[in-house]
């Protein structure tokens, strides 16, 4: 039986195969994170207007868009919630599990750019020490924020 499904299958080939495999695989968003530090080690964070009340401080975060490469969201995200211009560096956590939703993070490096805010989702930024974190902050973004990694 094995040997007759794989025949079948390799006759299939190219955009039929692709399509089964779209239609028997779970589809996820994908959540990428900016861990963005300064020449004196202290991070970006943001309060983010849309985040619960308890925990509305986090590193700059959004969706990566169909076909984007995610170093690329990391790059648009933080121009677009804080007008400055990163370049995306390491991989440091790259995490499933959730229902529909894959996160993605990487470290940061501050290139350029003026910091100023997107007030439709951001109310505030500031630079922080890794020591002295705001209350309030994503606990899943606080071992980010002290360097530790969950890549593969």
């Amino acid at each position: 039986m094995h040997r007759i499904i794989a025949r079948l299958w390799r006759l299939l080939r190219g955009p039929l195969q692709w399509r089964i495999l779209w239609l028997a695989h779970a589809k996820y968003m994908v959540g990428v994170t900016g861990v963005v530090r300064d020449d004196q080690g202290r991070v970006l964070l943001l309060h983010h207007r849309m985040w619960t009340g308890a925990r509305p401080w986090g590193l700059p975060t959004g969706f990566a868009v169909k076909g984007e490469e995610f170093e690329d969201t990391v790059v648009r995200e933080v121009k677009e919630e804080t007008g400055l211009d990163v370049r995306a560096g390491r991989l440091v956590r790259l995490k499933s599990g959730y229902k529909l939703r894959l996160e993605v993070a990487y470290e940061a490096e501050l290139i350029g750019g003026e910091l100023r805010i997107d007030p439709f989702e951001i109310l505030e930024a500031r630079w922080f020490s890794p020591d002295d974190l705001p209350d309030g902050i994503q606990e899943s973004h606080r071992p980010l924020i002290q360097g530790e990694t969950s890549a593969a």
